[in-house]
């Protein structure tokens, strides 16, 4: 039987994510973005001890979202056969585990576009055609892509007769023409395990960056509702993330049924609706007072 959004509150705690990518490939940063924190994370063993990297069994975890579990590949991406195999075993076991709060929940594999040539190496080929991830979804995460615009920008200056404002304004068309011929999406979508989504994420390292694509991106990818539900209610930096589920799922739902002679609208009825928003919201206080207990 299928578990409800409440048993998988109850019965997973935090969100755990693998995150894939060759060194410099911009991950803790990424991490960080995610958890709102400049900080480094704590790492520890499964029984809670600190510890160091080098093992993709260490959690890492931030003081900031401690909800976030993450874990890294650690170094199978420079070619060691050893490594790689470690990968596809975690994958493998905690993407079933019936250990219920060591299951993973999704995987975000990054891929750096400064290095845009090669952006598809034999680590990339080797996870997307030999690893199974089961159920659990995997993203492609297109760091740096800010690169592209340089790489865009300097190609553009060398047109004779554009003006700086003009190779200012042609600089976006360029660097999504770049990404296209590119085909590194197509490459990956052709693959025997396709990765379910994208996104592409720029200048990650300076305070205006959002990560709210790649939590939404995900959020989308993993299909069923109460994994929905705990990712949003994990997060906490995409308050427009909460509202657009609390809206699509919830309050869409009321009105149509409403619309629809289904239900009364009475004062029990608009509580529920509420309350049935509150969940996603659980970080602001979850417990939200709903308008007939003011």
């Amino acid at each position: 039987m299928p578990l409800s959004a409440q048993d998988i509150r109850e019965r997973f705690t935090r969100f755990r994510i693998l995150v894939v990518g060759r060194a410099n490939a911009g991950k803790t940063t990424l991490l960080q973005k995610v958890c709102n924190t400049t900080e480094k994370p704590k790492i520890f063993d499964g029984k809670g001890k600190k510890r160091g990297y080098h093992d993709i069994n260490n959690e890492l975890v931030f003081r900031s979202n401690p909800g976030f579990v993450f874990h890294d590949s650690c170094g199978f991406e420079a070619g060691g056969e050893d490594e790689f195999k470690m990968m596809k075993q975690f994958v493998s076991e905690r993407a079933s585990t019936r250990k219920l709060n060591e299951r993973i929940h999704a995987i975000w594999y990054c891929i750096p576009m400064d290095e845009y040539h090669r952006a598809i190496t034999t680590a990339e080929e080797r996870f997307f055609s030999e690893c199974d991830t089961n159920n659990v979804p995997v993203i492609a995460v297109f760091t740096k892509f800010d690169a592209l615009s340089g790489v865009a920008h300097g190609e553009l200056r060398m047109i004779p007769g554009l003006t700086r404002k003009d190779v200012f304004d042609k600089t976006p068309e360029r660097v999504e023409e770049i990404f296209a011929n590119a085909n590194i999406w197509g490459r990956l979508c052709e693959t025997p395990h396709p990765p379910k989504g994208y996104v592409c994420l720029a200048k990650m390292n300076i305070d205006e960056s959002d990560c709210g694509p790649l939590l939404e991106c995900t959020t989308g990818a993993l299909g069923d509702e109460a994994l929905q539900m705990l990712l949003i209610s994990t997060q906490q930096t995409n308050l427009e993330l909460c509202i657009m589920y609390a809206v699509n799922r919830e309050a869409m739902t009321f009105i149509k049924r409403a619309c629809q002679g289904l239900l009364q609208v009475s004062e029990d009825e608009c509580i529920l609706m509420q309350k049935k928003i509150a969940k996603w919201f659980p970080h602001t206080g979850n417990e939200m007072r709903t308008m007939g207990g003011m």
